[in-house]
């Protein structure tokens, strides 16, 4: 294998052997961190390792509070339903939502579930599925089900990798699948990335977001560092940014 992505099939094809001993030595060297699976295939050079999440809440917490806060004057006022994706960044914003009895809040992620199910708080409804160990976030074609039975005013993803075209990284299948149809049912949909996910290579797969979507960082708010031709190619992808200074109170 060189650096890129190949599939099952040419690579047994290439050593003359079976597409299951392939998946098995892929299997065996993905967990040594010698590469990462991809659906179908596997993918060397430069790799992502997912971090739990408990290691994940503390960091770049400033960030993440600042990106909270600019999601929070995007939830509508009155009646509406709010999909709220697991991870670090959208439980910070699930504290701004806390006393929101206005709302009915759909989420994966089960710390979230609890520090929303509150007196005074927002209806909450828990996906049914897996639940994957490294985000506490419930996966599985359960989650699509369930999923599809809502409409929402928005959806505010979280994201280990964001790209203006490819949408958002995720280290499995299951839960890149679980943000695209939540994407897919919502009016707006808001991605949640502290400038560590902007650019962020070797995350195997990819959510494709509809257009228009927004991202929300606090890559170079003031627009003068080094960081500002990664904002511009969402920009120029027809992505809303809002950026947000990571010092914000």
């Amino acid at each position: 294998m060189q650096d890129g992505i190949d599939r099952v099939d040419d690579i047994a094809a290439e050593l003359g052997v079976s597409g299951a001993t392939v998946r098995r030595d892929l299997a065996a060297l993905a967990e040594a961190g010698l590469l990462a699976r991809t659906y179908g295939g596997a993918q060397t050079g430069p790799t992502f390792t997912e971090l739990a999440l408990g290691e994940r809440t503390g960091m770049q917490t400033r960030a993440k509070a600042a990106i909270a806060q600019a999601a929070a004057d995007l939830v509508p006022t009155g009646a509406g339903t709010v999909f709220l994706d697991a991870g670090s960044t959208c439980a910070q914003l699930a504290e701004h939502l806390r006393q929101r009895d206005d709302l009915t809040i759909v989420t994966r992620g089960l710390e979230i579930a609890v520090l929303l199910a509150t007196p005074g708080g927002p209806r909450v409804v828990v996906l049914e599925g897996e639940v994957a160990t490294m985000s506490h976030g419930i996966v599985g074609p359960s989650v699509s089900e369930g999923l599809a039975r809502f409409r929402f005013d928005v959806a505010f993803l979280g994201a280990d990798a964001v790209n203006p075209l490819d949408g958002v990284g995720e280290p499995t299948l299951e839960e890149a699948l679980t943000k695209e149809v939540a994407a897919a049912r919502a009016a707006r949909v808001v991605v949640l990335a502290d400038a560590t996910k902007v650019g962020r290579q070797g995350v195997p797969v990819w959510a494709t977001l509809p257009p228009s979507w927004i991202l929300i960082t606090d890559v170079d708010p003031t627009g003068d560092g080094e960081d500002t031709a990664d904002v511009a190619g969402f920009e120029a992808a027809g992505v809303e940014v809002i950026r947000v200074r990571a010092d914000a109170s």
